[in-house]
């Protein structure tokens, strides 16, 4: 039985948006991408690459799975998290009907839980999801996370998406790992108490 666990890059005030770049996602004016990177260290990017290369799979959102595309499924294989993505299956949450080009690619078809309780069913390990704010909000309504491995950065954002809606399932979670970077990231795994 496989389980959900989603990691994030998370700001003090809760904000999940468009971390790594830019350009990533500018819905509603965010200005503030691309804040992960003065305070991103050996450490987080360490977790980040043994959170990848131990996936079983990623479950993602269609937005997600586009900018993880165009950035990571032509790129290098030579590094083990690169690899490691393009030879996982990728688990799409999309209305959409347009073809899904990265390799291993999958569209998760009829209702959310349902699906997803299969796809944990059908798993021997971590289906990892990565930013999906959208889907995040509705795995946590139906009670699906397993755990949450939040890298919280010390900024504060002000303006943004962020990772919790205002509707979610009560869930008690167990802290199960800590660590504090260099630069100060706070790295925090939490295990659903059902699954610890």
């Amino acid at each position: 039985m496989g389980r959900i666990a989603v990691v994030n890059f998370v700001s003090l005030d809760g904000v999940i948006q468009s971390p790594l770049s830019p350009e990533e996602d500018r819905d509603g004016g965010f200005e503030g991408g691309g804040w992960v990177s003065s305070s991103s260290d050996d450490t987080v990017n360490d977790f980040m690459r043994n959170a990848t290369v131990g996936a079983a799979g990623m479950l993602m959102g269609r937005r997600t799975y586009d900018i993880f595309t165009d950035a990571w499924s032509q790129a290098n294989d030579a590094q083990p998290a690169v690899a490691a993505m393009n030879r996982m299956p990728k688990y799409v949450v999309t209305s959409g009907t347009d073809r899904l080009g990265w390799q291993n690619s999958h569209r998760v078809d009829g209702d959310l839980a349902p699906a997803v309780r299969s796809l944990k069913e059908e798993s021997d390990g971590d289906l990892v999801v990565f930013g999906s704010g959208t889907l995040i909000r509705a795995l946590a309504e139906n009670d699906l996370v397993d755990e949450y491995r939040l890298l919280i950065f010390p900024v504060v954002l002000g303006a943004g998406k962020r990772m919790f809606g205002e509707d979610g399932y009560p869930a008690h979670f167990t802290l199960t790992g800590s660590v504090i970077s260099p630069n100060g990231v706070a790295i925090l795994t939490y295990t659903h108490n059902r699954a610890a």
